[in-house]
């Protein structure tokens, strides 16, 4: 008779408050919020059947269920500073329990704090425990620093004779704890109320990729160490609901030519105008939404056959309510876009996609980044990652 499957279960927590960065569980890194990135490596993970995050707060909750997680409310008094994430897990396991009625065999601490963690980490945590090689497990990275503590007497090495530095090759392993993910046998860990009780097993990690997000600079290296460490990745037709387009440096090359009357050019390229026939033919929901009260936008929406919004100062707000209008989920559109005014859309939706021209800051804030420069075919790009690269409209549409 085969074993049932073991109940698996990520607990993520994420308080409201933090006075390092505010607001930090909801800070995006490569367009996606620290909260979401955890719940991703979460359900990524074959042998995690539960997530959960325990928060004491509104926003983190909604964005939590927007990605697939459960949200458990975390009371008061395990919401302040002093509170451990021990304490957060134990209550989320009753919560859980109350709610399911099942009863977890592994519990995972996940910490919204490591933006890099991969699904193949928190699956081998879990791994650790199911197998029985441990009771409990976390990621951690090869370390070969020689630490050293201050005494009043001089520095003494703490994890080496200062005398004697033998060569790398030489010393016994160490490691780091991340601080990323700790799996627990849940019934023990019920018992000891806390991390590393019984035997312990290492789940090595690559330390490229440790970090955890304490301090402002800490986010601002993960924004800028997305790019090179995330999995590339563009979205398909099923992860997309609509598609909303920025005019100008997103559907031109941001130049204006203007003549001696006044008057204002520029430039589109016809493989843009291909791909929006292409995603119209496939029934996806378009807009284009601009800051700009121009003819020129609006002629090019009129060409292309698709509604525009222009002449727009919170280009979030306008989208918001379009997507209300239209009965769509935020977290469905892909908006495109290339400057710092698009930044508080792509804060709104759930795939936020700069061109390949756009300001380094709209770059690091999106989820995927064309390699075609704005103006220069970026939308056709965009259109291929969703039809294929020969634009096939779908046998039925995009619902």
């Amino acid at each position: 008779m085969t074993p049932p499957t073991p109940t698996v279960l990520a607990v993520i927590p994420a308080r409201g408050g933090s006075k390092g960065v505010p607001g930090k569980n909801l800070a995006t890194v490569a367009g996606l919020p620290l909260v979401a990135r955890a719940v991703r490596a979460c359900l990524g993970a074959p042998r995690v059947t539960d997530v959960v995050v325990s928060t004491d707060d509104a926003g983190i909750a909604e964005a939590a269920r927007s990605f697939g997680a459960e949200a458990v409310q975390r009371p008061a008094a395990l919401s302040g500073d002093t509170a451990t994430s021990e304490s957060a897990v134990l209550h989320a396991l009753d919560a859980f329990e109350a709610t399911t009625g099942r009863r977890p065999d592994v519990v995972l601490l996940v910490q919204c704090t490591s933006p890099f963690l991969t699904p193949d980490e928190v699956d081998g945590t879990v791994a650790r425990i199911t197998s029985g090689e441990a009771d409990t497990a976390f990621t951690a990275a090869p370390a070969h620093g020689f630490l050293w503590r201050s005494t009043p007497d001089g520095a003494i090495g703490v994890n080496h004779d200062k005398a004697h530095r033998p060569r790398r090759q030489d010393r016994e392993p160490e490691y780091l704890e991340t601080g990323a993910v700790y799996a627990m046998a849940a019934e023990g860990f019920r018992t000891h109320r806390h991390r590393f009780f019984g035997r312990t097993a290492l789940v090595l990690t690559d330390p490229a990729r440790v970090l955890e997000i304490d301090d402002p600079h800490d986010l601002a290296r993960a924004r800028v160490l997305a790019p090179l460490l995330d999995a590339t990745a563009a979205p398909t037709l099923d992860d997309v609901d609509a598609v909303v387009l920025d005019f100008d440096g997103t559907q031109t090359d941001d130049r204006v030519h203007i003549d001696a009357e006044g008057r204002e050019f520029v430039s589109v390229h016809r493989g843009d105008g291909l791909g929006i026939a292409a995603l119209r033919k496939a029934g996806v929901p378009l807009l284009i939404l601009s800051t700009e009260q121009n003819p020129v936008v609006a002629a090019r929406a009129r060409k292309l056959r698709i509604p525009v919004l222009h002449g727009v100062d919170r280009k979030d707000l306008a989208l918001k309510q379009w997507c209300d209008e239209q009965g769509i989920d935020p977290q469905r559109v892909l908006y495109a876009g290339n400057d710092v005014n698009d930044l508080p859309c792509f804060h709104l939706v759930g795939w936020p996609v700069a061109v390949g021209s756009a300001h380094d800051s709209v770059r690091a804030a999106a989820r995927a980044v064309t390699e075609t420069a704005g103006g220069f075919g970026a939308i056709r790009e965009i259109a291929a990652w969703l039809l294929g690269p020969e634009l096939h409209t779908p046998a039925s549409p995009n619902p």
